[in-house]
């Protein structure tokens, strides 16, 4: 019976040495879902300002070391509005300097790039602010997307 108390002592002394996993002890506040509210393109002097809250919705979810984001309308594909597209990848944080690297979207010419955002985060806001430049598709402009964090 000694020797049984024993290990089990022994075996709880182990398990509460062990060390956190890297992420355990520090929360990125990046990780989550997020729903887009605004986005905001400025190129060649025009702005466009969308409010992704009335005829769709888009959401980008984030984890430790992925993102992927998901867009459509909310008619179901039924009208004119009908869209749909979706994309994934890595990133990368470093400090406030959020990178992208984009492996998968529907939109194909998009894939392979790299996009780098400035990215502020208070409470349960996330602005992007960055540049995307497709040149297989002739984007050269200013992105800014106002996202809220999505409560479970």
């Amino acid at each position: 019976m000694k020797n049984v108390n024993g290990f089990v002592l022994l075996l709880a002394t182990l398990v509460s040495c062990v060390a956190p996993k890297e992420n355990e002890d520090k929360k990125v506040p990046i990780v989550g879902t997020w729903q887009l509210i605004t986005g905001t393109l400025i190129e060649k002097g025009d702005t466009v300002v969308t409010d992704y809250t009335k005829n769709s919705s888009f959401i980008k979810i984030i984890n430790e070391t992925h993102f992927a984001f998901l867009h459509h309308d909310l008619k179901k594909g039924k009208d004119s509005t009908a869209v749909f597209s979706s994309g994934g990848g890595t990133y990368s944080l470093s400090g406030s300097v959020y990178t992208e690297q984009l492996d998968y979207c529907s939109a194909r010419e998009w894939e392979g790039n790299k996009f780098i955002f400035a990215i502020d985060i208070a409470n349960d806001t996330l602005i992007q602010r960055g540049v995307e430049k497709v040149e297989s598709a002739g984007i050269n402009r200013i992105n800014i997307e106002k996202y809220v964090r999505v409560k479970k």
